[in-house]
């Protein structure tokens, strides 16, 4: 018994002093990457590349091709021994209008910091500082750190090589057929190529406010050696399978002299500069935002939390309010037994405030409406949080079929909410209008518009108040241009079509302005 005992013994001793499959697979890949002493002698990395971003959630149709977002160029400084990276970028946006915004990121582990304009929405500390800067916020850094590791292929495996205890199983992935051995690494799942041993998918399992659980992939090509060392030249990234970013680097230093000054930051930016954030970070929402060049750096999404004390409801007519503080607005109508509710921003968690804070105001009238302007990630993202209290969908026409696709998604990663089952939630297509009546006479209508920025738009008015509801098309509240553009001419021509007589528009943007300006301008 004893001998057997032993015999066993032996055998535990022995799968002990095994090396797990996943830290072979990551030996492997160093070894064929250069070797793990040649890849962690790495001090310094200087790396010049070009990229394209793509948004697919701002598609002119409802489900339909992706905007191009930019094209760009950038610098990349990184220095292991100060912790410190460095990133010039020159982007050139297509939409939602042309500019070419060029900036910096610094980034420590402690904090971050843009140096020039990057955005059309500014936050409060960059328009004070001359010339313009501010510090990342908390979202921000812990979405550009995961980014930035994801992005280094050496760096990574590194990491992954020095610290084994956290490097854990996990399902192989399949793609197009091929079984690529993978491990799990922090947020990461890590696959291998199976002939070469390389890394050749990153892998992070996300939420996108209306897509649900997502994967978003970056995917290593090209491999070329640098000084002995393998790096992948191309980078592509995969929202759920669909390419929406091509990173192409056209020249790799290693080891180079990187002068001190250029990780340089004005004092003030580190007075209050924030850590990385933890929890509930919506990477999705604070990498897409910057594609097309929109986002807001600040600790809440939806509103700047250096400027802005909040959400509020704006009274602009008995029972009629409009929710602002924050980028993005909605509409609240009261009925006399119910709510209706005109767009659905950002995501569940600003949903949730209005749904609170009507609660409170309005007892015992539940949101029977969720009207929806239109099928953009901006202004549809929290559709969910309305719907699953028993709201009725109110969309332009062909957007059907794209929301009940939506609504399929799986939500297990959702932050806010938990799992729903959103099969038979009623979904209103609105052709050319739709009205919605209390029992008091009350109406708001939905009419679709004929514009130049989303098919399916909806204009939404409540004709007691005179009152109409636009979102992108017009901003009302800033001075208007001297001449009308197209997305102006949309909003006066759906006046005139649908015969109403408003005296002012409230936006999904901006704030609350009197019509008869725009439609003088117009040549009405």
């Amino acid at each position: 018994m004893r001998a057997v005992y032993a015999f066993l013994s032996l055998l535990g001793l022995a799968a002990c002093a095994t090396t797990p499959r996943e830290q072979t697979l990551v030996e492997r890949a160093l070894d064929a990457m250069g070797g793990r002493e040649r890849v962690a002698a790495i001090g310094t990395l200087s790396v010049k590349g070009t990229l394209k971003q793509w948004e697919p959630e701002q598609s002119e149709i409802p489900g339909g091709e992706m905007r191009f977002g930019n094209e760009g160029s950038f610098e990349a400084l990184i220095d292991s021994a100060r912790l410190s990276e460095r990133y010039d970028y020159e982007k050139r946006f297509a939409y939602p209008a042309a500019r070419t915004y060029r900036y910096s990121e610094i980034i420590t582990p402690q904090a971050g910091f843009v140096l020039g304009v990057d955005s059309t929405s500014r936050n409060a500390q960059d328009l004070k500082m001359t010339p313009p800067a501010h510090s990342m916020s908390g979202l921000r850094l812990a979405t550009t750190q995961r980014e930035q590791l994801r992005a280094s292929a050496t760096g990574l495996l590194v990491a992954m090589s020095a610290n084994p205890s956290r490097v854990r199983p996990a399902l192989d992935l399949v793609i197009g057929g091929v079984d690529y051995p993978t491990v799990s690494y922090g947020p990461f799942l890590v696959a291998f190529d199976p002939q070469s041993g390389l890394p050749a998918r990153v892998r992070t399992l996300d939420y996108d406010n209306l897509w649900g659980d997502v994967t978003y992939d970056a995917v290593y090509a090209d491999w070329r050696d640098t000084v002995g060392v393998k790096f992948p030249m191309r980078l592509t990234y995969e929202l759920n399978g669909r390419v929406v970013q091509e990173v192409q680097l056209t020249d790799v230093r290693l080891n180079t002299p990187i002068d001190p000054a250029k990780f340089d930051v004005p004092a003030a930016l580190r007075v209050d500069a924030a850590p990385p954030a933890t929890g509930k970070v919506p990477y999705q929402w604070v990498i897409r935002r910057q594609f097309i060049g929109v986002y807001l750096d600040s600790e809440n999404p939806g509103y700047d939390t250096r400027a802005s004390k909040g959400l509020r409801f704006q009274p602009l007519a008995p029972g009629v309010f409009h929710v602002v503080g924050g980028t993005h607005n909605s509409l609240l109508v009261e009925m006399s037994d119910h709510l209706i509710v005109v767009d659905a921003p950002i995501g569940d968690a600003q949903s949730l405030w209005v749904l609170n804070e009507a609660k409170q105001r309005f007892p015992g009238k539940p949101v029977r409406w969720l009207v929806l302007t239109h099928h953009h990630m901006d202004h549809a993202g929290g559709l969910r949080a309305y719907l699953a209290q028993g709201a009725t969908l109110v969309v332009g026409e062909g957007s059907r079929a794209h929301f009940r696709r939506v609504l399929a998604a799986p939500i297990e990663r959702n932050p806010d909410l938990p799992p729903h089952d959103f099969s038979q939630v009623p979904i209103v297509e609105v052709p050319e209008s739709h009205v919605m009546r209390d029992a008091r006479g009350r109406q708001v209508i939905a009419y679709a518009m004929a514009n130049p920025h989303a098919r399916g738009m909806l204009m939404a008015y409540v004709p007691d108040a005179r009152l109409g509801f636009v979102a992108d098309l017009w901003s009302p509240g800033p001075p208007l241009p001297p001449k009308p553009n197209a997305a102006l001419l949309s909003v006066v021509n759906t006046v005139n079509r649908a015969h109403l007589e408003p005296l002012r528009f409230a936006g999904g943007h901006g704030g609350v302005a009197d019509y008869a300006p725009l439609a003088r301008l117009a040549g009405e």
